[in-house]
This record gives C-alpha cells, sequence and structure tokens, in this order.
C-alpha cells in the first residue's frame, strides 16, 4: 500500500505539476490553498444539499473545475507549454459556463436591492461561507505571476459571483435582506 507521506517536503517545499519545487509559503502555494480551502467549502455546501439535486450536480461541476484551476496555478512558467485546455488549463468556455449558470439562476427570483443577512439555512450559509473563500484565493492569484492569456482570475472571479447566486436562490422566497444600519431589535 502506497505511504500518503513521502518527506520531500520537509524541507519546506512542495512539488510543482510537471516538475520544479516552491517554497510551502510562496504566492502559488498559497493561491492553490486558498483555493482548496474554497473546494472544501463547496463540499460542505454540497454535503447539506440533496443528492443528484440540481445544486448538487452543479457544485460537484464546479469542484471538478477547481482541480482544474490548481493544476494550472501550479505550473511553472517553463512549463505552461504541457497544460491541456480543460484539464490542466482554465478556459474561456469555463468562464462562461459559470456566466451562464448565473444567468439561469438569476432569472428565477428576484435580486435582492439591499445587503442580504447570510445564514437563512444551512444550505445557503455554507454558500456564503464557501463564496468568501473563493473571494480570498482571487485576491491571492493576484500575487502570482501568471501569464496574460490565463483566465485564472476571471474564472475565480465569476464563480463567486455564481456562490452568491446560488446562495440566494437556495434561500428562495425567504430571502432576508436589510437596509444599512441596525434593525429594530433588542439591545445588544
Amino acid at each position: 500500500m502506497p505511504r500518503i507521506y513521502t518527506r520531500r517536503g520537509d524541507d519546506g517545499t512542495t512539488g510543482l505539476l510537471f516538475g520544479g519545487r516552491a517554497s510551502k509559503d510562496s504566492p502559488v502555494i498559497e493561491a492553490n490553498g486558498a483555493v482548496d480551502e474554497a473546494q472544501a467549502a463547496l463540499g460542505v455546501a454540497r454535503a447539506e444539499t440533496e443528492r443528484g439535486s440540481e445544486l448538487d450536480g452543479l457544485l460537484v461541476d464546479i469542484e471538478r473545475d477547481l482541480w482544474v484551476l490548481m493544476a494550472e496555478v501550479a505550473t511553472a512558467p517553463e512549463n505552461r507549454s504541457k497544460l491541456q485546455p480543460g484539464a490542466s488549463e482554465v478556459t474561456g468556455e469555463m468562464v462562461q459556463a459559470l456566466e451562464s449558470h448565473i444567468d439561469e439562476l438569476s432569472e428565477r427570483f428576484d435580486m435582492p436591492a439591499q445587503f442580504v443577512v447570510p445564514g437563512q439555512n444551512r444550505v445557503s450559509a455554507a454558500l456564503d461561507v464557501a463564496r468568501t473563500a473563493v473571494r480570498r484565493a482571487e485576491r491571492l492569484v493576484l500575487r502570482v505571476s501568471m501569464p496574460e492569456s490565463s483566465v485564472v482570475g476571471q474564472y475565480l472571479n465569476r464563480l463567486s459571483d455564481l456562490v452568491w447566486v446560488m446562495a440566494r436562490w437556495q434561500e428562495g422566497e425567504h430571502l432576508t435582506s436589510r437596509s444599512v444600519g441596525r434593525s429594530a431589535g433588542p439591545p445588544r
């Protein structure tokens, strides 16, 4: 049985796709760590959904896309020619698919015109947590030296929008929003 540990990372480095090593605190590994956290947070949201549901299927597809995204981020510049669109490199079509999902889901409910109060139900709350993890990953990817042709940043930007829309969709008619300021209620 293969061992989970290799001991190669004991020196504070980790392997990159197609070869090379990077410090575990490098921008590349920090960004991929944030994407990994976002993927796990999406998994928590998925665990709250009904298996086989539309949301379940959408989340599985997104989680698989994030493997592609992490592969691209974890590739040294000299090895980018080895990337395969859609398998280890994010494509414009992947970004467009997110936009299509946003548009389609947005037609199902009226968009809130005020700030949304997270936590209406477990699924929407988990999606809101996942959205914040995606936003952090987006910020950290900006620190990675990616070529201008890469659409990794666009993908993460659209993904955070989609996850926000999915959270609102899951709130259904129980959507809670508020104006800036305190709501009426007992003093705290």
